[in-house]
C-alpha cells in the first residue's frame, strides 16, 4: 500500500516538472531570439556595404548552319558581389561567379570563379592603391562594362584571362576628368606547363616571374570619352604578348556610340584560337599569333523605358607558320575573320529598379581563308540564337 502511494505522488509530480522544464526551455529560446543576429555595435557598418546579385537569364532558341538545334532556359550570368568601406580610406570588393568552376588555380591559389577579391587604399582624393585579385584594366568599353550587360563578347575578350592577382596604383588629375592606372599582375592563373604544349616548344623556357604590366588612361571630354590601354605580358623567357586597346565613346541626348579597337601580338598563342586550328595538323601551341578586333555598339534611347541597340564585331586571326613542312601564308598571314551582329531591344519596366527585359538576335559567322581551308582543314560556319530574358544588378543590401 505504501508503494502505491509513492507511485501516485510521482505521477502527480511529473507533469509539474515537465511544465517547469518546458517553461525554462521556452524562456531560454526567447532570450536567444531577442538577441539580434548582427550586434548593434556593428550594424552601422552595413550602411557602408552593398550586396549585389548580378544576373542575366534568358530563354534562347539556337540554330546552327540555319538548322534549329534546341531551346532552353539559361542562367548566362550570376555573380554575387559584396563591396564597401571598412575605414575612411580603405575599401574592399569581392565578386564570385556561380557559372564557372570553383577549382583553385596553380599560380595564384584562388578559384577561377572568383572575379574580384581586393582591397583599395585611398591616401587622398587623387591617389588609389589596389592589391588582390582584380580586373586587368585593359581598356575598351566592351571590357569595362558589367559582364551581365554583354550578350556576346568579341573573340579577344572571350578567350582572355581577365581577372588576375597583383597590385596597382591610380592617379586622378586635378581636373577630375583624366585618370591614369598602372598595374603589375601575374600574367596568368595557370602554370606554363598547363597552358602550353612545352614538348613542341624547343628552346623556350618557363619564366620565373610571368608578369603583366598594364597602363590605362580614362579620359572625359564632355560628350567624348576615352578608355585606352597598353599591356605587356611575359609568357616565357623572351616570349611576350603585346596588347593594345583603344576605347572611344560619344554620347549625346538619346544617342550613344562606342567603338573599340583591340590588337594583340603573341609570341605564344595565349588566346588559343589559332592553336585550335593548328591542332588539326599536330601543332598544339601555335607561335607568332596575332589578333585584331573591331567592336561597335549603338544605343538609341527612345524613352526612359525603351532602348534600341545594335552591336557589331569583326575579329581577325593571323598566323605566320614556322614549320618548314608548311607552305608560306600570304603577305597578311590571315586565317579567319569572325563576324558578330546583335540587334536588340531593352525595356525598363520599373522606374526605381535597375532591371530590364531584353530581346536579342545574336548571330556569328566564321569565314576562313583559302590557306586555312587547304592546309588546316577549316570550313566556314555560322550560328545564331534568338533570346529573351532579364538583366539586373539586384541590390540586396
Amino acid at each position: 500500500m505504501r508503494k502505491c502511494r509513492i507511485l501516485l505522488w510521482l505521477l502527480l509530480a511529473a507533469p509539474s516538472a515537465l511544465l517547469a522544464q518546458t517553461h525554462e526551455r521556452q524562456t531560454d529560446d526567447t532570450a536567444v531570439l531577442n538577441q539580434p543576429l548582427i550586434p548593434v555595435s556593428k550594424q552601422t557598418l552595413l550602411s557602408n556595404i552593398d550586396v549585389i546579385a548580378n544576373m542575366q537569364m534568358s530563354f534562347q532558341n539556337e540554330f546552327d548552319e540555319g538548322t534549329y538545334q534546341r531551346s532552353r532556359f539559361v542562367m548566362n550570368q550570376f555573380r554575387l558581389e559584396i563591396r564597401g568601406k571598412v575605414h575612411d580610406k580603405v575599401y574592399f570588393r569581392f565578386r564570385d561567379r556561380y557559372t564557372r568552376g570553383v577549382v583553385p588555380q596553380s599560380i595564384d591559389n584562388i578559384s577561377r570563379s572568383t572575379d574580384l577579391a581586393f582591397l583599395r587604399f585611398d591616401p587622398n582624393d587623387s591617389w588609389s592603391i589596389y592589391a588582390g585579385k582584380m580586373c586587368a584594366d585593359w581598356g575598351g568599353f566592351e571590357f569595362d562594362a558589367n559582364p551581365i550587360e554583354i550578350y556576346e563578347y568579341s573573340d579577344i575578350i572571350e578567350y582572355a584571362d581577365n581577372f588576375l592577382v597583383g597590385a596597382g596604383v591610380s592617379y586622378m588629375l586635378p581636373d577630375k576628368e583624366n585618370q591614369f592606372t598602372l598595374q603589375v599582375l601575374n600574367s596568368r592563373t595557370a602554370s606554363f606547363h598547363e597552358l602550353y604544349d612545352t614538348t613542341a616548344l624547343p628552346g623556350i623556357r618557363e619564366a620565373r616571374f610571368p608578369f603583366a604590366g598594364v597602363f590605362n588612361w580614362r579620359g572625359n571630354f564632355g560628350k567624348f570619352s576615352t578608355l585606352w590601354s597598353y599591356s605587356l605580358f611575359r609568357e616565357a623567357e623572351n616570349e611576350y604578348m603585346n596588347y593594345l586597346a583603344l576605347g572611344n565613346q560619344f554620347k549625346t541626348g538619346k544617342f550613344q556610340i562606342q567603338y573599340d579597337f583591340k590588337w594583340s601580338r603573341e609570341s605564344l598563342d595565349r588566346k588559343g584560337i589559332i592553336s585550335g586550328f593548328t591542332d588539326n595538323i599536330g601543332i598544339k601551341t601555335a607561335q607568332r599569333a596575332r589578333y585584331m578586333s573591331h567592336w561597335v555598339r549603338l544605343d538609341w534611347h527612345l524613352s526612359g523605358k525603351v532602348n534600341l541597340f545594335f552591336v557589331g564585331m569583326m575579329d581577325d586571326a593571323y598566323w605566320k607558320p614556322g614549320d618548314a613542312n608548311l607552305p608560306a601564308n600570304n603577305s597578311t598571314n590571315k586565317l579567319r575573320t569572325a563576324w558578330g551582329y546583335i540587334p536588340g531591344v531593352e525595356v525598363y519596366p520599373f522606374k526605381n529598379l535597375n532591371l530590364k527585359v531584353f530581346g536579342t538576335f545574336i548571330g556569328r559567322k566564321y569565314v576562313y581563308t583559302d590557306y586555312a581551308k587547304s592546309n588546316l582543314g577549316m570550313a566556314n560556319t555560322d550560328n545564331y540564337r534568338a533570346s529573351i530574358g532579364i538583366i539586373s544588378p539586384l541590390v540586396i543590401l
